[in-house]
């Protein structure tokens, strides 16, 4: 981490820096997890146990987007930091490492069972989605390889707009979300202020490209009131281009330093998403699998697919469509 004013700021928001371009930072639902036995939506949705499961980003000042509601830094993108980048060996064991610095607290808690405690030090899933664009660190595909070899399934979150690194995916992740956040070009350019002319186009691209891979696909709509929700017909159109296993709807959630860009009103209510949900499944075809309302995200999907994880392996599912 090069910048000291930035690895400052990142500290005293709760991230442990684990490299030059790299961090980890214990989610709120790994807490609620130990502390009082409440998993997040992906538990519910797809058997996560939110305990064991690895918040990091191997790209913590690299994005190409500058989205309204994103809760994260902005202001840092420094894509230079990726021509001296952090070995994945060391990097897993860095963020491991990290995760149970940060659980060390937790032992002897009278609220969290020692049992789910010692389980949490062995992570068994790894959330690479923290902050940034991990699609634009180099060695991706090994840093994967090394989780998978060790047991861990893998989420890998991107903003679709780096097509040739999805192109490039080997091995893929467990499960790979791909962030829909508009409907439409114009909306799209306004509501995530891209750094390249042809992001838009990128995005189409990666949803292609989404469709022919043989893993477990989500695509994942960040919806803000006034700003992008609605237009159902467009999403439609979109999310037919990529034919994931799961379309997951999910309202923006006011926090972090989103709120120095936008206001409480755009929060949308779970019935607004819900709703939104339904008239997305009708023109999909999909069906509207599952909800939790305290995340306010929908599962829509088909229910001929499997959509817990098989035991500790990496799951592969066959592309719809």
């Amino acid at each position: 981490m090069g910048d000291q004013d930035l690895a400052a700021d990142l500290s005293e928001q709760g991230y442990q820096i684990v490299g030059k371009h790299s961090a980890v930072k214990l989610c709120y639902w790994s807490r609620e997890s130990l502390e009082r036995g409440r998993d997040c939506y992906k538990g519910r949705f797809y058997g996560i146990e939110s305990h064991r499961c690895l918040q990091m980003s191997p790209a913590i000042d690299s994005c190409n987007l500058t989205c309204r509601f994103c809760w994260r830094n902005q202001g840092w993108e420094n894509d230079e930091t990726m021509a001296s980048f952090d070995d994945p060996e060391g990097l897993l064991d860095r963020s491991i490492d990290a995760q149970r610095r940060i659980l060390s607290g937790f032992k002897g808690d009278p609220a969290v069972p020692l049992e789910k405690w010692e389980e949490a030090q062995s992570p068994r899933h790894i959330a690479i989605s923290l902050t940034g664009e991990p699609t634009l660190y180099p060695r991706l595909n090994r840093f994967l390889e090394l989780c998978h070899a060790r047991g861990i399934t893998t989420f890998l979150v991107t903003n679709g707009t780096n097509p040739d690194a999805l192109r490039a995916l080997e091995p893929l992740p467990t499960q790979l979300y791909v962030s829909v956040t508009a409907p439409n070009e114009e909306i799209f350019r306004r509501l995530t202020m891209p750094a390249q002319d042809d992001a838009w186009e990128r995005l189409l691209e990666s949803l292609e490209i989404v469709r022919g891979l043989r893993t477990r696909r989500v695509v994942r709509h960040t919806l803000v009131r006034g700003w992008n929700l609605g237009w159902a017909d467009a999403y439609a159109e979109l999310d037919l281009r990529a034919r994931p296993e799961f379309i997951e709807p999910k309202g923006y959630v006011f926090m972090g330093r989103s709120r120095q860009r936008l206001g409480r009103d755009h929060v949308p209510e779970h019935g607004e998403i819900a709703a939104f949900a339904g008239r997305l499944a009708a023109r999909t075809g999909y069906e509207v699998l599952d909800e939790s309302p305290e995340s306010k995200v929908v599962l829509l999907g088909h229910r001929s697919v499997e959509r817990f994880l098989p035991g500790r392996a990496p799951a592969v599912a066959t592309p719809t469509g």
